[in-house]
């Protein structure tokens, strides 16, 4: 099972840049976007369907135009899960979830804590997502949680590991993600590569990504449970379509 996780940064501005066509390439089952900045009825989704995707699940932000989560399919869901439940949460279009036989698969939007409100914002979405997650793995114990974190972890995974002041590498976002991966995660990246430095995110400003200045903000975050099923995970940096790339877990199941 190939599943890719991909903040698009607008799904209409990506769809321009060749992305359908990268996608019948990259061929994965399950493909997990963050930053849609779409409503579904914005879209021709009969491009999704007619590039090998039938079963596409949207959703968005109560604000048109921003943040927003979609997750597209080749084999139908048992299950779709719209949101968290948790109002605080849910009106941004963060959370997005579909149930198979073996597996669960989250597509994820943490937010970015740009100005001192929206880390606030962030610092809390971050307590009660964890909450939410704690609950959810009683019920359903084999999660993969792909998705901008928004989070750089430890120093291997950001160009520059002075920036301890900066939303995205403070020491209480890094401690959350430890944290999180600590309460049954993998992080499946860094599981199969210990020590090599990829980023999956470039600021537009100052050429950074032809700099390779980058930040490692997306993970595909995988139960414990599942440890022996990980045979891949990757980065596919030559993707342009976002000022993110694509990241690509493979599962023997």
């Amino acid at each position: 099972m190939k599943i890719i996780s991909y903040n698009v940064n607008g799904i209409r501005a990506a769809l321009k840049k060749g992305f359908l066509d990268w996608l019948q390439a990259a061929n994965p089952d399950v493909i997990c976007i963050q930053e849609t900045k779409a409503h579904k009825e914005q879209l021709d989704v009969t491009l999704f369907e007619d590039a090998g995707y039938p079963y596409h699940y949207w959703f968005s932000a109560q604000k048109k135009g921003y943040s927003s989560v979609a997750i597209f399919c080749k084999e139908k869901p048992n299950h779709i899960e719209y949101g968290t439940g948790i109002e605080t949460m849910d009106f941004e279009g963060r959370n997005l979830r579909v149930d198979f036989d073996e597996v669960s698969i989250m597509s994820l939007y943490l937010p970015s804590g740009t100005n001192l409100d929206r880390l606030n914002f962030k610092l809390n979405y971050m307590d009660e997502f964890q909450e939410y997650i704690n609950n959810l793995k009683k019920e359903i114990p084999n999660l993969i949680i792909c998705g901008d974190y928004n989070i750089c972890h430890e120093e291997i995974d950001i160009h520059n590991p002075k920036m301890k002041g900066v939303s995205g590498f403070l020491p209480e976002e890094r401690t959350w993600i430890g944290k999180f991966i600590e309460s049954g995660f993998i992080d499946s990246f860094r599981y199969l590569n210990q020590d090599i430095q990829q980023f999956s995110w470039w600021s537009y400003r100052a050429n950074a990504r032809a700099n390779n200045k980058g930040w490692r903000l997306d993970y595909a975050m995988v139960s414990a449970s599942l440890k022996d099923k990980i045979s891949r995970a990757y980065i596919l940096p030559e993707a342009k379509h976002s000022d993110h790339c694509p990241i690509a877990l493979e599962l023997d199941i």
